[in-house]
């Protein structure tokens, strides 16, 4: 699924989608989720605004909306990719995008918009990694499936559930590179485990570990350089979301570098 914003960049997502489902000879879902009318009507009807600017103010985005819709629908067609469909959400919106990521079994941003907060599908990111806790993938161009893929283990919950969900990823793989930092995290350690696990499933793979006095995110990004990988599986948010918000975190550090591969994440 690729949710799009009815804008240029709709067209680097949906290439990026493209190339995962092309892997999986899968189906793409473009959903186009506009602006919400629906939230914003309420502070008319209630008097809270008056006049006639109001009004038009929510026709321009309704026409917004409908201009949206085209760019997206075009931005697919280009892509010519036969295995697909294209959902234009209604409000509520919100409602509409989280039945639908629920349906699907990856849902793709661009890391330039959406996976960074910089776009109207901000929200949407973090709505659907965080509070519908979906798998996630941020690019903004053709995913490597076949070539390296890092996998950032601390042994806790988050990141054993992304080697989990990520596991058809994973066994597609060229290669496969485990990173633990042994020095980033309180958890006791055991790289082994995580590397039987792969391995039962089709997926060997080889350790790294990652030491030094970089930030844990700017040390696993130098690894997975090293390491040439195309994508990067990860664990995120694994503490406290208000914690993380304010402090930072591994997972913002990733998501907002800009020398980052392809991010495979899950909550």
């Amino acid at each position: 699924m690729a949710p799009l914003a009815g804008a240029l960049s709709d067209a680097d997502v949906i290439e990026a989608a493209a190339s995962v489902a092309k892997a999986f000879d899968a189906e793409l879902a473009c959903v186009h989720a506009p602006a919400d009318l629906s939230e914003l009507a309420p502070w008319v009807g209630d008097g809270f605004v008056g006049g006639g600017a109001p009004i038009a103010a929510l026709e321009g985005l309704r026409q917004a909306a409908a201009d949206g819709e085209k760019i997206a629908r075009a931005a697919l067609k280009a892509q010519a990719y036969a295995n697909s469909s294209f959902i234009a959400l209604e409000a509520p919106i919100w409602a509409g995008l989280g039945l639908e990521s629920r349906l699907s079994d990856l849902v793709v941003f661009d890391a330039k918009a959406a996976g960074r907060g910089s776009s109207a599908l901000g929200g949407a990111f973090r709505q659907v990694l965080a509070d519908e806790q979906r798998p996630v993938l941020i690019a903004s161009a053709p995913v490597k499936v076949d070539g390296v893929t890092v996998v950032a283990w601390d042994g806790g919950k988050e990141a054993t559930r992304a080697v989990r969900t990520a596991l058809p990823l994973l066994q597609k793989a060229k290669e496969v590179v485990v990173l633990t930092a042994p020095e980033a995290t309180s958890r006791k350690l055991d790289p082994a485990r995580i590397a039987q696990f792969l391995e039962a499933r089709g997926a060997a793979a080889r350790l790294v570990t990652v030491s030094g006095s970089q930030e844990p995110a700017r040390l696993l990004l130098s690894a997975a350089h090293e390491a040439g990988a195309d994508l990067m599986v990860a664990g995120a948010f694994g503490h406290p979301r208000l914690q993380e918000f304010i402090f930072g975190g591994v997972t913002r550090d990733l998501l907002s570098a800009t020398d980052a591969p392809a991010l495979f994440l899950s909550h």
